[in-house]
């Protein structure tokens, strides 16, 4: 499942982390890819433990947290810290799929990599390339969100960002390791639950609501890994 999440920044915010962002001294993004992936990667990255990718990180996770709809979607349990990147010039990102387990720096915790996160950082008009391209049953799939827009994508897809000719591309990305290990489970619980959400803000008093809520906890009750 793509679930295409708008607005978890507002324009005035965007502004002001992207100013920063212009600002920041930046490592190569090597830095925290494994070996086959390395091989593919061309762009830019705050290295770990910098403080304005910490602070967006967090406030990034504070706002997704109070997000119904990525809460439903993904069912978090862990969590990587969000990292931020930049393309320009060429940067690029061949295909890959993400490593299946991840480690934050300093953590003896390990994140398995159930769900993948980008934040979308910069006007989609302000450079050229730089789509996030996706592979899934429908074939290949081409996002480029608006400034403050988040996509959220199966971490085993095969994906892919294109080069940036013009202009500079700023994202945040981070993992999550869900409550629910298989997409296909975690999709039916999401429509089950958008569908409970929608008919308990149009008929609240409706007696189906009772076994649907019920029918979603048992099937979670079923499927949820702790």
């Amino acid at each position: 499942m793509l679930l295409h999440i708008p607005g978890v920044f507002t324009a005035d915010e965007v502004q002001r982390i992207r100013q920063a962002l212009e600002q920041a001294d930046w490592a190569d993004g090597k830095i925290t890819a494994g070996y086959q992936s390395a091989k593919a990667k061309h762009n830019l990255q705050l290295p770990d433990g910098h403080p304005l990718g910490k602070e967006v990180g967090a406030a990034l996770i504070e706002r997704l947290w109070a997000n119904p709809d990525f809460m439903s979607a993904a069912l978090p349990n862990k969590v990587f810290p969000p990292l931020l990147n930049c393309y320009t010039a060429g940067g690029h990102f061949d295909f890959h799929v993400d490593n299946a387990v991840r480690q934050p720096r300093g953590s003896v915790e390990r994140v398995r990599t159930d769900l993948s996160s980008t934040l979308f950082l910069s006007d989609p008009e302000s450079y050229d390339g730089g789509e996030l391209v996706i592979q899934d049953t429908f074939g290949l799939r081409e996002v480029k969100l608006a400034a403050g827009d988040l996509l959220l994508y199966p971490g085993t897809s095969l994906h892919k960002v294109n080069a940036v000719s013009r202009g500079t591309r700023y994202a945040a990305f981070f993992w999550t390791q869900s409550l629910v290990r298989e997409d296909s489970q975690r999709t039916i619980l999401y429509e089950m639950d958008t569908a409970i959400r929608q008919l308990t803000a149009d008929m609240p008093d409706h007696p189906a609501l009772v076994q649907l809520t019920g029918t979603y906890h048992n099937l979670l009750r079923r499927w949820v890994e702790v």
